[in-house]
């Protein structure tokens, strides 16, 4: 039986390389589409001799080619964006065309392609800092960076075409994700591989605030999960994609540097950066009741996986 061919815009980056490793354990024949602008070959080193995988270098903002890409295709992952609050606030017209723009066209070629359904990965960010916790879909927007709003735009966009062409579209609200190839050499990175790698190489972890701020740190595989979940169902709309349980900076710090074994560590505090949110924490009952989405994993277990595949990685380097 031939395989059902799907496509990952962004398959090359954090989140979309362990989508697309996962589509491919389940059978897939999958199509990545990364311009390598923020991804790397190296995340789709381990699989990248499967011979169900057809990786593909261009842009995004590039429909032609998009829509080449999308000939055959069921559902449509679209994870390829500009990442991170800073970057927008620093660049916001390079975050509008890729995120925006972007995802528009991501749209247009899914239509064109008469594609199954688009599953788009948004942004706990959309909610900006309302004090109500925790976030449900139904509460109105509030972005607060141009990241922020360059995702809701995205949602919306989403919304509108299954309204006007009838293009099934689910957008899937990351709250907080982190796990292996997660990027922690860049100004841009997460928190979660920022405080890996300074404790683990002795250093203190830089906390932008006083700490105290709260999110919903959500292993990167019950988010590939919630996509293939969400994509083979009838599910459309917005959905949170979270744990339900949230951790201050402080506490996280503080658990990462007693489980790296490096108690003589304290973190350092820099000045709260613009854009972020005080609390985040996701209410995942409408991603239960409508595609069976449930997180699997707690924090300790996601972030000794992610600390293991870290020490692999180094020792690795050491190695060669």
């Amino acid at each position: 039986m031939k395989k059902e061919k799907v496509l990952v815009t962004g398959g090359a980056g954090f989140i979309g390389s362990n989508l697309t490793e996962e589509l491919l354990n389940k059978g897939y024949h999958v199509i990545v589409v990364d311009d390598l602008s923020t991804g790397s070959m190296d995340n789709l080193k381990a699989f990248s001799t499967n011979p169900d995988l057809k990786f593909l270098c261009f842009s995004i903002n590039d429909l032609k080619s998009l829509r080449t890409a999308c000939q055959e295709v069921v559902y449509v992952f679209h994870q390829a964006a500009l990442p991170s609050v800073p970057r927008s606030v620093s660049d916001p017209i390079a975050t509008n065309h890729a995120n925006i723009n972007g995802t528009l066209n991501v749209l247009i070629a899914a239509r064109d392609a008469g594609v199954k359904k688009v599953v788009y990965a948004s942004s706990s960010s959309v909610y900006g800092d309302t004090p109500t916790l925790p976030k449900v879909e139904t509460m109105p927007p509030c972005p607060l960076s141009p990241y922020a709003a360059s995702k809701i735009a995205g949602e919306y966009y989403c919304t509108a075409f299954t309204a006007s062409y009838g293009l099934p579209t689910a957008s899937l609200r990351y709250f907080n994700v982190y796990g292996p190839r997660q990027a922690a050499d860049s100004a841009y990175s997460a928190v979660i591989p920022r405080f890996i790698t300074a404790i683990k190489n002795g250093k203190p972890p830089e906390i932008f605030g006083d700490g105290n701020q709260t999110r919903d740190f959500t292993f990167v595989k019950d988010v590939v999960n919630a996509n293939i979940l969400a994509a083979t169902s009838s599910a459309t709309g917005a959905f949170n994609i979270g744990t339900g349980t949230r951790i201050s900076l402080n506490e996280l710090a503080n658990t990462i540097i007693q489980m790296a074994g490096k108690a003589s560590i304290t973190p350092v505090y820099s000045e709260t950066r613009a854009g972020d949110v005080a609390h985040s924490l996701a209410d995942i009952t409408q991603a239960q009741n409508e595609f069976g989405y449930n997180a699997l994993y707690d924090l300790r277990q996601g972030l000794q996986a992610t600390i293991d595949k870290f020490d692999a990685y180094n020792e690795g380097v050491s190695g060669r």
